[in-house]
């Protein structure tokens, strides 16, 4: 099967030279070289895998990661920055990025985190496929559209972005088994990269403000202190 990649970045030296290395991967590439022509390609095409800059004419690469995660389906995104310091990282990745890599970066080294990121998706496709004979989800109140990656609750059908919903879904497929952040981090995001724990408190926050009636007194997604979090075991919550 042939990938393909969209390449969203304003240097064309650095966009073309990522070109001829993902051709030695059996890519096909297109390239972008502002967010909004990048965004535009994207809604238009079929894409693999997203090489987004993060600073970028027209739309910042955090817009356009933004804007990517409200789209069906689910595409990785790796960011590229001259940015190094932690927020910045930290903001990607709570945006929806999959990876993260600092310019200057070595050719191998983003290869390697390229074909990573192709094997963690089809190692999650493969998953999913598994997993799924149910097509509907139910704990309580809480419905689980697998397929259609659709949620609703008491009547209401809140909004979740892509990671959003892989978070609930790992959740809600393990109740009662308690997670701590790296190992939501590994299993959901496909990274447990210290100092990036704060990105599942902040998913974990949103999720509970859009499924909780009370945030502040969960009880789906609950707390366990000093380990991490788990979904509960009640089925009539």
């Amino acid at each position: 099967m042939t990938r393909r990649v969209l390449i969203i970045e304003d240097n064309m030296d650095i966009a073309r030279l990522v070109q001829i290395h993902l051709d030695d991967l059996g890519c096909t590439s297109d390239i972008a070289g502002d967010g909004r022509a990048g965004l535009e390609k994207f809604q238009n095409g079929k894409f693999n895998l997203v090489v987004l800059d993060l600073m970028l004419p027209e739309m910042d690469g955090l817009t356009v990661c933004q804007k990517i995660r409200l789209e069906p389906g689910y595409v990785p995104i790796l960011m590229l920055t001259a940015k190094s310091t932690e927020l910045d990282r930290v903001l990607g990745l709570e945006m929806g990025a999959d990876d993260y890599l600092t310019k200057p970066f070595s050719i191998p080294e983003l290869m390697a985190r390229i074909k990573a990121l192709f094997r963690r998706v089809e190692a999650l496709s493969e998953g999913v496929a598994a997993q799924s004979s149910v097509d509907v989800l139910i704990r309580g109140q809480l419905e689980l559209d697998v397929e259609k990656r659709r949620i609703r609750i008491a009547e209401r059908e809140p909004t979740l972005t892509a990671k959003e919903f892989d978070l609930l879904l790992h959740f809600v497929r393990h109740p009662g088994r308690v997670y701590s952040r790296m190992e939501l981090l590994d299993q959901v995001w496909g990274y447990s990269h210290e100092g990036y724990e704060h990105t599942v408190n902040s998913h974990i926050n949103r999720l509970r403000a859009k499924i909780e009636q009370d945030p502040a007194k969960p009880v789906y997604i609950l707390t366990v202190w000093g380990v991490g979090y788990k979904f509960t075991e009640d089925e009539n919550t």
